[in-house]
């Protein structure tokens, strides 16, 4: 039973993370690059959220429940700070990128750098976030036998996999809001991040935080859609796998054979 629990709540956690990494990201070596500068300033902002939270706990001489709120919001505000710091280097490399192609384009647009930073920022915060969880549900243990809820891994797994994929959205959104200059959408970015840290103290009254957590990612996944510029009309004509008439009758064009030949 504990292995099944620990390979089920690992597959829900990091499973679209680890399904977007390889059908994505794994294939082309510069988007390796960015996830790999990604990882590097989200472990950046763990680490100054790291000594905060050290500093704060030893000057105060106390851990209650209000300085988890404040150690909390700060760790959020480091974690988009950290953002925004990958987001110049990013852009200073896509610059240096274009200079030395020959037909001055970078390889790797800025947009493709937006996603895939942004899914390096969710698999490390999936990770150190469900990690100590995957190893208690192994076992040995039951949950729920105190009293608590019986659905603390499963909804925990569930947890995880919605931050993975609103980090992955806010990449999206936050780099587009920083190239246009909008800080409407950076506020609203870090307003949606400090929103989600938040609704996490609500647990273990689960319906009121899972709820409202998918009911964000999924908005967000909407916005970050558009702002990449997708359309419903794509959608469609991906899904139908229809090729187009006029493909159909230029080939037949160009295969036909004169009458004088």
């Amino acid at each position: 039973m504990g292995a099944a629990m620990f390979f089920g709540c690992a597959a829900i956690a990091l499973g679209p993370a680890a399904a977007l990494l390889l059908l994505t990201v794994a294939a082309e070596p510069l988007r390796l690059l960015v996830l790999v500068a990604g990882a590097f300033f989200w472990l950046l902002s763990l680490l100054a959220a790291s000594l905060l939270w050290f500093v704060s706990g030893q000057l105060s001489g106390r851990e209650d429940a209000a300085l988890l709120l404040l150690g909390a919001a700060a760790a959020v505000l480091l974690q988009e700070l950290c953002r925004f710091a990958c987001f110049k280097a990013l852009k200073k490399v896509n610059e240096g990128l274009a200079t030395l192609s020959e037909d001055g384009r970078s390889p790797i647009s800025m947009r493709q750098m937006a996603y895939v930073s942004g899914l390096s920022f969710g698999i490390l915060s999936g990770l150190f976030s469900i990690a100590n969880i995957l190893a208690d549900s192994a076992g040995p243990g039951t949950v729920g036998i105190h009293g608590d809820s019986p659905y603390f891994f499963i909804i925990s797994a569930f947890l995880t996999m919605a931050l993975v994929l609103l980090h992955t959205f806010w990449g999206i959104i936050f780099f587009d809001a920083c190239e246009r200059r909008h800080a409407g959408g950076l506020g609203l970015v870090v307003g949606g991040h400090l929103l989600t840290s938040g609704l996490t103290f609500l647990n273990p009254w689960y319906e009121a935080s899972l709820g409202p957590i998918f009911i964000l990612t999924l908005c967000t996944g909407l916005w970050a859609f558009s702002t990449a510029g997708g359309s419903f009309h794509n959608v469609l004509k991906c899904l139908s796998c229809k090729q187009e008439p006029e493909g159909r009758v230029m080939l037949y064009s160009a295969l036909q054979v004169s009458p004088e030949e």
